[in-house]
This record gives structure tokens, C-alpha cells and sequence, in this order.
């Protein structure tokens, strides 16, 4: 059962980090800057890549920031974070979130899934964390897409963030 469950939350991991891939890629330049709710598109990716990669640790204390993260720890404490990121660097965090799932599935066992999340603040189980972040990953794909749509509905490439059923296309 569990090579089963592995299997089907790295493959709505990869689904997910596809379609923000394709988000983050779509936008237009001239965009990158465009406001969604009151933070810049580049920001909403930003931020859902930064907690990706955060609830993709085993635990709050073995999380390391990465370059990415010039501040370290106020990147995620603070609203905005401490610089503007580009395309090409949130291309690259994609790829370093789609590897660190796939390793993270690879070690995972029921002991561990059904064991506690490992972060204060989200007080249920490993297993329910991966699905938590899968739908905030999905949460702000769905804005960005909306986003997209919204600045060139007639634009068949930005219009539409093709659905992934599970996998990375």
C-alpha cells in the first residue's frame, strides 16, 4: 500500500509542479510584474515554490535555505520578499522541487506518512501535509492561470493552463 500511496502523491506533485512551471513560463514579460491580489505574479510563484520546497523537508528544523533565498528564514516570515526573483530562477526552483519530491517519495514509508508533519504550525499527519501542499500548489497555479487568462483571453496560449491528470508532461 504504500509504494502505492508514494506513487500517486509524487505523481500529483510532479502534476502540480508542471502546471506552475507552465504558468511561470507563460506569462508574458511585460507581465512579470502584474499585480494578483496585491502581490506581483513573480511573488505568488515565488512564495509557492518557497513553501514547496519547505513542506517537501522531512521536519521545520533539517530546512536549509537555499541561495534563493538571500534573507534565509524572513523570505518566508515576511510578507514580501527581500528582492525581485526572474523567470529563469523560478524555472530552476521548479526543477530543484521537482527532484527534492522525487526523493522525498522515494524514502517515504507508512511509518512515516502517518507519522506527525514534522512543522508546529500543521498539526497532522506526514501523508496529510503532501496533500496540503499539493493543493496550495495548486491554489495559486489556479490564480496565476486566471491571472493569464485575464490579461489575453483570446491568446489560446495564455488562456489555458492544460490540466494534468497526474505526472509531469
Amino acid at each position: 500500500m504504500t509504494a502505492f500511496l508514494r506513487g500517486i502523491l509524487h505523481g500529483q506533485y510532479e502534476a502540480a509542479l508542471c502546471m506552475l512551471g507552465e504558468a511561470i513560463s507563460g506569462c508574458p514579460d511585460e507581465h512579470w510584474d502584474g499585480v494578483i491580489g496585491k502581490y506581483p505574479f513573480w511573488q505568488v510563484a515565488y512564495h509557492t515554490l518557497c513553501y514547496a520546497d519547505l513542506y517537501l523537508t522531512p521536519n521545520e528544523k533539517d530546512f536549509v535555505p537555499r541561495t534563493i533565498h538571500p534573507a534565509g528564514w524572513k523570505e518566508f516570515d515576511d510578507e514580501y520578499p527581500s528582492r525581485r526573483f526572474t523567470r529563469d530562477e523560478l524555472t530552476a526552483y521548479v526543477a530543484i522541487c521537482r527532484e527534492k519530491a522525487a526523493d522525498t517519495f522515494a524514502g517515504q514509508t507508512q511509518q512515516s506518512l502517518e507519522g506527525p508533519s514534522g512543522f508546529a504550525r500543521r498539526t497532522f499527519s506526514r501523508g496529510e501535509l503532501h496533500i496540503y501542499n499539493i493543493r496550495h500548489i495548486q491554489h495559486h497555479t489556479g490564480q496565476l492561470g486566471a491571472f493569464l487568462r485575464r490579461i489575453d483571453p483570446a491568446n489560446q496560449e495564455l488562456s489555458v493552463l492544460r490540466w494534468l491528470g497526474s505526472g509531469w508532461r
